[in-house]
């Protein structure tokens, strides 16, 4: 994404006797206002990228999403796969109306897409086999009412939905409505409860379990496939992260990652500032920190993960906190698994790099990392300085940087250089 712009578009980087990159723009993708909208997140699934798009004016301008067909398919060779580019990226399917309701936050459950529809109070549910067809892409998305305001979310085995409200007061404060997905008939949330604390700004599903990011610590229940569960007969979990010293009040989270059984996510600042573990498996999970030292004036981003020839890491920026700072800027790589028995308790720092600038703009702005196919390479962006940059995972380095222009934001890659023969 090019933040200047609201504009996406892709790139063939290649490695041969040297790394290159040729770009273009997404055929077919719409002019968005920049003064007026944003491209929000975005998420490859089964050869279809989906992006968020958000106005500036609670979804009344226009709002929605937008479905591309990646030209990438993965062809499966028996106990490898090879990946094949079949044609440039085209857009399939366009939504973006005053009906959307301003989606920010998009996830990917059980292979589907699900866009939060924060001014309607429900989700959408997209498949991507209807997105990668233009004759049905556009009315491909099903709507579930649950959750509100600003909404973040988990699904579970296509079958139920745990999707939160973001109230800090009131009768909505920490309210999360648990809706049945497999509804014939209007879908209707099937019962709501209430977190200890509101503010929610986080949800994922894991291991029979859905954690939630309110105000104070992690929030976990079991996850009640059969719909047999009432606000009163939930039972939530409390994990407490410690105690912000210098607020003097809980601290917090704001998303979550997943890497096998495990659930990742950052809290704290300064000399408090850690990368937290949890493993969904456990009976009674309980918060494993690895400390990570960030300077005043930075902030742990959430971490993206990756297994890379038999090794499992977590990858994590110390953005500036405000765009007007002059501090440098880190990504600091974490080894999950250092003794590779898949339990993640003697995770500890691998390296830290600095890195070009971000150009914070409210959620907008931070770097982003993702990895092809085989987790070779990693590719990041530097938004305040118009580059990409490919990260060599076995080698611990930057390999090389493309100056792109703009303000390179989120980014995706799908796909691999081929090494199997």
């Amino acid at each position: 994404q090019d933040r200047d712009t609201d504009q996406l578009s892709w790139a063939n980087i290649t490695a041969s006797d040297r790394w290159g990159i040729r770009r273009d723009w997404i055929q077919g993708f719409p002019t968005l206002d920049a003064e007026k909208q944003d491209l929000v997140q975005m998420k490859a699934n089964n050869g279809v990228l989906l992006v968020g798009v958000r106005d500036h004016d609670d979804g009344k301008h226009q709002s929605g999403w937008v479905s591309i067909d990646t030209g990438v398919f993965e062809e499966a060779h028996g106990d490898h796969s090879h990946w094949k580019y079949t044609g440039t990226p085209r857009v399939t399917g366009t939504k973006l109306d005053a009906d959307q309701g301003n989606p920010a936050h998009l996830y990917v459950y059980d292979n589907n897409f699900y866009l939060a529809n924060d001014q309607k109070n429900g989700f959408s549910r997209l498949q991507p086999m209807l997105l990668k067809q233009a004759s049905s892409a556009s009315g491909s998305a099903k709507f579930f009412p649950g959750g509100g305001n600003h909404i973040t979310m988990a699904a579970v085995n296509n079958s139920v939905a745990y999707s939160s409200w973001i109230d800090g007061g009131g009768p909505n404060a920490g309210r999360v409505d648990v809706v049945s997905l497999n509804q014939n008939g209007e879908p209707k949330i099937a019962y709501s409860f209430a977190l200890p604390s509101g503010v929610i700004h986080g949800a994922t599903a894991n291991s029979g379990k859905v954690f939630f990011a309110p105000a104070d610590g992690i929030c976990w229940v079991d996850v009640d496939l059969s719909l047999q569960k009432t606000a009163e007969t939930v039972q939530v979990n409390h994990l407490s992260l410690g105690k912000d010293e210098e607020a003097d009040k809980p601290l917090r989270t704001g998303a979550f990652t997943n890497e096998r059984n495990w659930v990742l996510c950052t809290t704290g600042k300064g000399d408090q500032s850690a990368l937290c573990l949890i493993n969904a498996a456990a009976a009674q999970p309980s918060v494993v920190k690895v400390s990570i030292p960030v300077a005043d004036g930075l902030r742990l981003t959430t971490p993206e993960t990756v297994l890379s020839l038999g090794n499992r890491y977590a990858f994590l920026f110390q953005d500036r906190t405000d765009s007007e700072s002059d501090v440098q800027e880190q990504l600091t790589v974490v080894e999950l698994d250092p003794n590779r028995d898949r339990d993640f308790r003697d995770a500890r720092v691998k390296t830290t790099i600095p890195v070009g600038a971000s150009k914070i703009d409210g959620h907008h702005g931070h770097h982003a990392i993702a990895f092809d196919a085989f987790g070779r390479n990693a590719v990041f962006t530097e938004p305040g300085e118009g580059m990409v940059n490919v990260f060599s995972i076995k080698d611990m380095r930057v390999v090389a940087r493309f100056k792109v222009g703009g303000s390179p934001d989120s980014i995706v890659v799908v796909g691999a250089q081929d090494h199997f023969h």
